[in-house]
């Protein structure tokens, strides 16, 4: 991959200032190259990595991993079922992936029961669905290689007779 992409792949805030002292490139160069992935679509978002924990208040949303095993349709295969799924607003993504299950989602709702509301009346009713075993997440400690602080807990002092 391009090391511009690497450079900004790590910390999106980088300007193109920075990346070109870091590189040893000319800063023209860099803006050129940064516009033409926009352009291209290599670059589609630029994203912030936030410690939900730290923010949650009271009636914060729900996050499920979803494993779906599905039989794939004649002549397009996953995509199109997988177009279907990933079209619902409550998944956030997608992946088609090896193993038992075919499509890994996830999936936020504001509560248990929106995300369970969501597998039994919209995703495991369509037709080209076998089964689906939703994990909802607990806690995150890692994500996006960024490894979360989270807040301290109410340490007790244990005691015995």
């Amino acid at each position: 991959m391009d090391e511009i992409l690497e450079v900004l792949e790590k910390d999106a805030r980088t300007s193109p200032e920075d990346i070109a002292k870091m590189l040893k490139k000319k800063l023209k160069s860099v803006k050129e190259a940064i516009k033409k992935y926009e352009k291209e679509g290599i670059i589609l978002k630029y994203k912030t990595v936030i410690n939900r924990e730290l923010v949650r208040q009271a009636g914060s949303e729900v996050r499920a991993l979803i494993e779906v095993n599905i039989m794939p349709q004649k002549d397009v295969g996953f995509d199109k079922v997988a177009e279907r799924i990933y079209s619902f607003p409550e998944v956030s993504s997608c992946y088609l992936i090896s193993g038992t299950y075919d499509l890994l989602l996830i999936v936020e709702g504001k509560d248990l029961q929106t995300v369970s509301r969501f597998v039994a009346e919209k995703l495991s009713p369509l037709e080209n669905i076998r089964g689906t075993s939703t994990h909802f997440l607990l806690k995150k400690y890692k994500e996006d290689g960024v490894i979360l602080k989270h807040k301290e807990e109410n340490k007790r002092i244990a005691i015995s007779y």
